[in-house]
């Protein structure tokens, strides 16, 4: 009998952590996922990093270096779909990871980050 609960707890614990869905993009397919207005865009960059480079336009910036930034990620609604992105893609990958472990709907992550989205000519803003 033991060994039915516990066998019933590990299946249980796997499916609710495979609940998440996570997606590795290119900047093409992200911008069409911005474009669509139904999720929430966020920068996991630094204030000097976006004031030196610009930013997507829309997006709400959370600095993956700050020390409230893991509070900050834990207090968005876990509902909603999330494109993240960083720099070049380390952040963003650490961040998806984090919003996974913690039951997020969604996470869409810019897989070679700001930095490709530039080189590929997309549209930023300055602050």
């Amino acid at each position: 009998m033991k060994k039915l609960i516990t066998l019933s707890l590990f299946c249980l614990s796997f499916t609710l952590g495979a609940q998440t869905i996570v997606k590795n993009v290119d900047a093409v397919t992200f911008k069409k996922l911005i474009d669509e207005k139904q999720s929430i865009l966020i920068d996991l960059r630094t204030s000097d990093e976006i004031n030196s480079k610009g930013m997507i336009k829309g997006a709400r910036q959370i600095d993956f270096f700050a020390k409230d930034a893991e509070s900050q990620l834990l207090k968005l609604d876990k509902k909603k779909t999330y494109l993240v992105y960083c720099a070049g893609g380390g952040r963003s990958g650490e961040c998806v990871d984090l919003m996974k472990k913690n039951g997020f709907k969604e996470v869409v992550n810019l897989e070679k980050g700001f930095d490709d989205w530039k080189r590929k000519g997309l549209e930023i803003e300055k602050k």
